[in-house]
């Protein structure tokens, strides 16, 4: 088992040379992302903001990402009725950093403005506010709107400080922050499309860190209702050396239940096929059923990644830190195997 170890106090997360000052996870953002400290140069230097927002017919995706090498900006619309989705996204080669995303997911607005694509993304103390405008999405068909997502301050997140074995200048810095009630219009075309926060939920992905070139991670996410009760969970593992900490962390009213190894179980060779989650400790035992893949592989000279983000219906059981057994029927969410060459 990983050992777990929870970072209770405020800190920088790197050294002087740039390695992690401490090593795990914690339920908030405590460690600074003290960026001018970072070892190794700009071309393996990746950060990035996703956020998902998803209700029971359709989602919406949007990444900012600064991966050194190049920027990829996105918005992806998925039609689960439909089982279709579409992505569109622009891009800039060597980026260098200059995408300027902030150093912190509590604080700091961002703001990206390509050719076509407009995003900003305001914090504020108990909300995120997102504002965008395509009109070349899809052969010009456009998109625009703006959604609100609610993140009560009390509530726990998900904070991890991850090294790589055997490369010491190498980490992530990662926070994830579930449960988010969204509301808000998204209009593709003359067609209005409403998220109401009663059945709306966002989650963001706010990752800094150096990488190494070749690596590949599984991710699984999920916010919602069982009952009057709040649940969600974020589940994954490939993103460096998680003996100190694994990031799974399963939530309950508001309060994170901190989670140990969970093992994704799937048909490489069929994403729709049902999948398993397990757990080494029996606590977050999971089945699968997808409704759709959202897949891409992009093949440059310089970047590859090939990704299935697969979404679909959690069922299954998970036991509290208390020992009470939450019964889950039905929570739609997604999981993914992402395959990166950057």
């Amino acid at each position: 088992m990983s050992s777990q170890n929870e970072i209770l106090d405020e800190g920088d997360l790197l050294d002087l040379d740039g390695s992690l000052n401490v090593k795990g996870w914690s339920r908030k953002p405590l460690l600074k992302y003290n960026r001018e400290n970072l070892g190794k140069g700009w071309f393996r230097t990746k950060e990035w903001d996703y956020y998902a927002i998803i209700n029971p017919d359709y989602a919406i995706t949007f990444t900012v990402t600064d991966l050194g090498i190049m920027g990829l900006y996105s918005i992806v619309w998925l039609d689960f009725k439909e089982k279709k989705f579409i992505p569109d996204e622009e891009s800039r080669f060597f980026t260098k950093g200059r995408t300027n995303l902030p150093l912190s997911s509590e604080v700091g607005d961002l703001e990206f403005s390509g050719k076509e694509l407009d995003i900003k993304i305001k914090k504020k103390p108990s909300t995120r506010i997102i504002e965008f405008d395509y009109p070349s999405f899809n052969s010009n068909q456009g998109i625009r709107g703006k959604l609100e997502l609610y993140q009560d301050s009390e509530i726990d997140s998900m904070t991890i400080a991850t090294p790589w074995k055997n490369k010491p200048k190498c980490f992530y810095y990662n926070t994830k922050v579930n449960c988010m009630p969204a509301e808000g219009k998204v209009v593709i075309g003359n067609t209005i499309f409403t998220f109401d926060k009663a059945n709306s939920f966002g989650v963001l992905d706010w990752g800094r860190g150096i990488w190494p070139y070749s690596d590949t991670w599984y991710w699984g996410s999920a916010s919602g209702m069982s009952g009057k009760s709040s649940v969600g969970f974020n589940i994954g593992y490939g993103f460096g050396d998680t003996s100190s900490a694994t990031e799974n962390i399963f939530y309950y009213n508001g309060k994170g239940h901190k989670l140990n190894q969970v093992t994704f179980h799937f048909n490489p060779k069929n994403y729709l096929e049902p999948w398993k989650f397990t757990s080494n400790d029996g606590r977050f035992e999971m089945d699968f059923e997808p409704i759709l893949d959202r897949n891409s592989t992009v093949n440059l000279a310089i970047f590859k990644s090939i990704q299935h983000q697969v979404f679909g219906y959690f069922t299954g059981e998970v036991v509290l830190d208390d020992g009470r057994k939450i019964r889950i029927e039905n929570l739609l969410g997604f999981a993914e195997e992402v395959k990166n060459r950057w």
